[in-house]
């Protein structure tokens, strides 16, 4: 990893020979070339576009053994070669060539354009005419020779100063087959965590063995922490699965990027960005400071239930708290949570008017938060909210409506005892010494592998007549259904 190179790379300033050895499959994109065309032309005014990294090893002086990125990279050369029918002193400046293919080499280099009708040789060439004709149908059907002469140089512009390349440039040790094989065939693609991992860990970089070797120690260190499901989900509401490696998130949060940011290397590009200004070994340290402020709120009762339950209710990012932590003391910014939750259950009419039918969210939202406090109140670090079993979908946590007098919607044992444990929590909650004897019925009968639905429901009556104002509420508690 130490001698990777890793830059951005303006597609105009790519140059060299590009070599496709014999284990890649040859050209095969059709409607992925139409696709292309039209999001570089689409590129809104002031953005740039980031395509997928090349990944190359060199193998001498502007050449490179090409792993990955064949099908891009042979797209481009195809659209700089027609462009140059109208800017005829446009200099393309690289080249393909392939290892079982020689002919197509040749092919490639010399497409006309104007004759696109000719028989194709093998199954190469007939992909290869077929993207040429792609190509030359997009720029036909944007006018006369003046239009597309505009759209030539348009494109032209965009590739040498606004479309960009991840330059993944490997070292000559790299195994290029089993680098090409997790890649491609494997379908794991290089990700931003990845990516900016190589960035820290690249040629040239400044960053002597000894530090490279203590990120690369730490890096493993958090992903491991992350691994971690009650931390994960904490700080978050994305399912873990979604993540090839749970680090991502962390750089995701760091770098602002948005839940609708189409740019895949959106993150990548932040820290790339940001490199170029700052030493390395100072955002690494801003990384660290940044999980360990997670870590630190993960380990305090009172924030955890607190951001906890602002982060599952959806009402706020976890990078606008980070950004309100910084600017306020330990003791605003924990006043500041509690205005967050007052505001989150502001819902505009008093709480007995909630209806099942009509402001379901809103009574999932409030019996949440009572769950949440009920245990944050007791100062227990054994018992916590467990914000991972309640955003497993698997579990399948639902609002139930249940009538207050009646327990046959509850038929397994399992089902009962959930029941009175959660209900034991708001007996407890309400500190009085008259429930203390209802209290102990209910961890004995949480023991009692014995239990009968006869003695439940007598104790299902008892617990009802103690939580309800005689019998007038409905929605008692938050249930798997």
């Amino acid at each position: 990893m130490s001698n990777v190179n890793l830059e951005p790379k303006f597609v105009g300033n790519i140059e060299g020979d590009f070599y496709i050895p014999s284990y890649q499959r040859g050209y095969r994109w059709k409607e992925e070339v139409l696709m292309l065309l039209n999001d570089m032309d689409e590129i809104p005014e002031g953005q740039e576009y980031r395509l997928q990294p090349v990944v190359v090893k060199n193998t001498g002086e502007k050449k490179y053994e090409l792993i990955d990125g064949q099908q891009r990279l042979t797209t481009i050369l195809l659209i700089f070669n027609y462009i140059k029918r109208f800017l005829p002193k446009n200099q393309v400046r690289f080249s393909i060539y392939y290892e079982i293919r020689k002919n197509s080499h040749n092919f490639l280099q010399s497409v006309d354009f104007e004759n696109l009708n000719v028989i194709p040789q093998n199954i190469d060439e007939d992909f290869l005419l077929d993207a040429s004709k792609i190509i030359s149908r997009w720029f036909n059907e944007k006018g006369d020779d003046t239009q597309q002469t505009q759209t030539a140089i348009d494109l032209n512009t965009k590739l040498n100063k606004r479309i960009s390349v991840i330059w993944y440039e490997v070292n000559t040790e790299e195994d290029s087959t089993s680098l090409f094989t997790r890649l491609n065939i494997g379908r794991i693609p290089l990700t931003n965590a990845e990516l900016v991992k190589a960035l820290f860990l690249s040629r040239n970089n400044g960053i002597k063995d000894r530090e490279q070797f203590e990120i690369a120690t730490q890096w493993d260190i958090i992903e491991k922490e992350l691994h971690n499901d009650n931390l994960w989900y904490f700080i978050t509401n994305d399912d873990a699965r979604q993540y090839a490696t749970r680090i991502d998130l962390i750089f995701n949060l760091m770098a602002k990027k948005q839940k609708d940011e189409r740019d895949k290397f959106f993150t990548f590009f932040h820290f790339s960005d940001e490199i170029k200004s700052k030493d390395k070994s100072v955002i690494w340290t801003d990384i660290q400071r940044y999980f360990q402020k997670l870590k630190e709120w993960f380990e305090d009762n009172d924030l955890y239930h607190k951001i906890g339950y602002l982060i599952a209710t959806a009402d706020i990012r976890l990078q606008e708290l980070i950004d309100n932590s910084l600017r306020v003391t330990k003791t605003d910014f924990q006043k500041s949570l509690d205005e967050l939750i007052a505001k989150n259950i502001n819902f505009k009419k008093d709480y007995c008017d909630l209806s099942y039918e009509n402001d379901y969210n809103d009574i999932k939202t409030i019996l949440l938060l009572y769950n949440v406090e009920t245990t944050r109140q007791k100062q227990d670090e054994s018992m916590r909210f467990s914000f991972s079993k309640f955003k497993d979908k698997e579990q399948n946590w639902s609002l139930e409506h249940i009538h207050a007098q009646q327990s046959q919607g509850l038929n397994k044992k399992e089902q009962w005892v959930e029941w009175l444990r959660l209900h034991k929590d708001s007996l407890l909650s309400m500190n009085t010494d008259e429930n203390a004897v209802l209290i102990q019925k209910i961890e004995d009968a949480e023991k009692d592998e014995k239990l009968t639905r006869e003695q439940f429901t007598i104790l299902f009556d008892e617990v009802i007549e103690k939580l309800s104002e005689k019998g007038n509420i409905e929605y008692i508690y938050y249930s798997r259904q």
